[in-house]
């Protein structure tokens, strides 16, 4: 409340002047991680030069708009001088974002998408840098307050909602993570149209992942630079002329006018009123506290009163002012509908594509049920990520994640697979070396369903086993036995690839 009470209005309109922005920014890299997997494992860290990001943001009008930024990470992973594996690694994001102001401070939050390479070695005893991937729905948010002498500081902050996680080889795996930085701005010069800020720059970045046999890795990154941003403004509003004036004859009458919501009665303070008396239209006038205009002096005849008012529709009333006579006006105003946007989901079987009706889905805190054509409409969301449940019988409940955005039908395709439940699961895969990768002749135990098997000439293997939790044992001759645990699902076809560690000759 203190910050509203002691914003500056002249302040804030030239915040609203700004439509475009650039920011460059070059710094450095202090990194650090781990990975954790069936050898013996990687702990890391150490500096990076060369950290480059670009970041643009165009606005619409005062409060919509939209940004995309990129970002290159440098990767080297050393031992004393001598450097093990390393490259570079990408982020890149785009989306809508919306701005207001609180007094001084103005806020900025965006929903869009996140692409992003994330690192991890394979064998952490020869460790070479792969790159997974994450596609992630994004919500990213930012706070900026001036400080004296025209400094201003700023926070912001991202959090990933992952939509899809590979690793290096295309493999299904899963992600999380979080940024959050700030900076001091230090304005540096400009025009009426354009601006530049210097800023000092810092973030903080973490991230972890986790692949399909288990391997987990994880890093977090404090960088540190300097950035540049340069902004585009609007040309400075020109002065508007002076208003006709009434014609010049004696008053006869008077009016008094109040502004109130259409809805509940209340009035309307700061409402802005222009009256059109005798087909000319007068000065603006700004209705006080209670919405009100008092005694208004005005020539015998018809009066237009047109109000607008922010956040609700253009409104008018009309009324004949008498001679000499006293009159009051009344004038309702609609407020505008919040900003909203639908979803449009199809459910499809997915093994053959058709269309499944009476789905149940849950889209965030609504129920609804495809039509017979397979498809189900949501309407007024507020935009952002949302959640969306699918559920039928003799199907798997899938979930799946949209964005909506304000003022358009966002789409959403969800396939549905069977339960073949009864049918057993099927198992198959590789045993190989960890050192080389060649093929092992292994035996796989698994006690609980009385398998044992044994792998063919290239290490392959292949059984069915009913659906459950078991414990896999491989062992092989030269190499360490691994242990390893295994959920499976009816009718379920799993890939279960197992890297064995030779014995150490001794």
């Amino acid at each position: 409340m203190l910050l509203v009470l002691v914003g500056s209005p002249s302040a804030r309109a030239e915040e609203v002047r700004e439509r475009a922005s650039l920011r460059l920014r070059y710094g450095v890299a202090l990194r650090n991680g781990a990975q954790a997997d069936v050898g013996p494992g990687l702990t890391y860290d150490g500096f990076t030069p060369n950290d480059l990001a670009a970041v643009g943001s165009v606005w619409a009008g005062s409060w919509l708009g939209g940004w995309a930024a990129v970002q290159r990470e440098g990767f080297d992973l050393k031992e004393g001088s001598l450097r093990i594996t390393g490259g570079s690694l990408l982020r890149a994001s785009v989306g809508p974002k919306v701005r207001t102001w609180l007094g001084p401070l103005r806020a900025e939050v965006g929903a869009g998408y996140g692409f992003a390479q994330l690192p991890h070695f394979g064998a952490s005893s020869e460790p070479v840098l792969s790159r997974g991937v994450r596609h992630a729905a994004l919500v990213t948010g930012s706070l900026r307050l001036p400080l004296f002498t025209r400094l201003e500081v700023e926070a912001r902050g991202e959090v990933p909602v992952s939509l899809a996680v590979r690793d290096s080889a295309g493999t299904k795996a899963e992600a999380k993570g979080f940024a959050a930085g700030g900076a001091l701005l230090f304005p540096l010069t400009g025009t009426q149209r354009w601006s530049g800020t210097l800023l000092v720059d810092f973030q903080h970045v973490q991230d972890t992942v986790t692949l399909a046999d288990g391997t987990r890795s994880e890093q977090r990154m404090r960088r540190v630079g300097a950035a540049l941003e340069l902004a585009w403004n609007d040309a400075p509003e020109a002065r508007a002329p002076e208003p006709a004036p009434l014609p010049a004859r004696a008053p006869a009458g008077g009016l008094s006018l109040q502004v109130l919501d259409l809805e509940s009665g209340a009035p309307l303070s700061g409402a802005r009123v222009v009256l059109v008396s005798g087909g000319v239209e007068g000065a603006p006038r700004e209705a006080d506290a209670q919405g009100t205009l008092e005694d208004v002096e005005l020539p015998p005849g018809d009066v237009v009163a047109r109000v607008s008012v922010e956040g609700y529709e253009p409104a008018e009333g009309r009324v004949t002012v008498e001679d000499g006579g006293r009159v009051a006006l009344a004038v309702r105003a609609r407020k505008l509908p919040p900003a909203t946007g639908g979803l449009k989901i199809t459910v499809v079987s997915a093994g053959n594509g058709v269309p499944l009706p009476g789905v149940r889905l849950t889209v965030g805190t609504v129920e609804v049920r495809t039509d017979l054509k397979g498809e189900a409409w949501v309407k007024a969301l507020p935009p952002g990520p949302v959640s969306v449940v699918a559920k039928s019988q003799g199907y798997r409940v899938a979930e799946e994640a949209a964005v909506i955005v304000a003022g358009q039908e966002t789409k959403l395709s969800v396939p549905l697979a069977s339960e073949r439940k009864g049918e057993p699961a099927t198992l198959t895969g590789q045993v190989r070396s960890a050192r080389g990768g060649k093929p092992v002749a292994a035996t796989l135990l698994i006690p609980q369903a009385k398998v044992k098997a044994r792998t063919d000439a290239k290490g392959a293997f292949t059984f069915k086993v009913k659906g459950g939790t078991y414990r896999i044992t491989i062992s092989a001759r030269g190499y360490l036995s691994q242990s390893k645990l295994v959920t499976l699902k009816d009718g379920e076809q799993v890939i279960f690839n197992v890297d064995l560690f030779p014995r150490q000759r001794r």
